[in-house]
């Protein structure tokens, strides 16, 4: 008997919490440094300090993307009372090429999480056309379906994320004897 796998989106509840239910149809690579993201690998805070390259799929120059990346978890992952914070936005990212032939509408920040393991969710989106987006007006609280709808991007064509939680070794309490 074949057994089918798992979505690891829908195991992570990344399908759930940040997205609706989506059929893949574009490629997406994200890789920090030589650390390529797949599906609930391990990233420390130290390891995504820089944006990563972001490599978008697609068959042609006229087909245009927005990417957006999301904490769903924060503050923290028992009381996510600022789901999602916004930790970048790039829209207008021809296919076949990658983020920085986009417009970056908010700037990278660099995920460090404080309490717990966090998901930081890359979603993918291909627009109807090459568009003005706005920057919102905040990080925290951002909803992806939102605007997906509100720019009529529809489903996501691709999805990835990681887990990230505090180094032990940078801050926290001391003990001094």
């Amino acid at each position: 008997m074949h057994r089918q796998r798992a979505d690891p989106l829908v195991v992570a509840r990344v399908i759930g919490d940040v997205l609706d239910p989506f059929v893949r149809a574009a490629p997406l690579r994200v890789t920090y440094g030589s650390r390529e993201v797949n599906n609930g690998c391990e990233l420390k805070p130290s390891q995504v300090v820089n944006k990563p390259r972001v490599d978008v799929g697609g068959n042609d120059l006229r087909t245009f993307y927005t990417l957006v990346m999301v904490d769903p978890d924060a503050p923290s992952p028992s009381e996510p009372n600022h789901r999602e914070t916004l930790h970048w936005l790039v829209a207008n990212i021809p296919g076949t090429t990658g983020v920085n032939f986009g417009q970056e509408i908010v700037s990278y920040e660099e995920p460090k999480p404080t309490l717990g393991i966090h998901r930081f969710v890359f979603v993918l989106f291909q627009q109807p056309s090459r568009q003005t987006v706005e920057a919102p007006g905040w990080r925290p609280n951002f909803n992806t379906r939102d605007f997906a709808e509100l720019y009529n991007l529809g489903s996501p064509v691709a999805a990835v994320y990681f887990n990230c939680q505090r180094e032990s070794d940078c801050g926290g309490r001391r003990v001094y004897s």
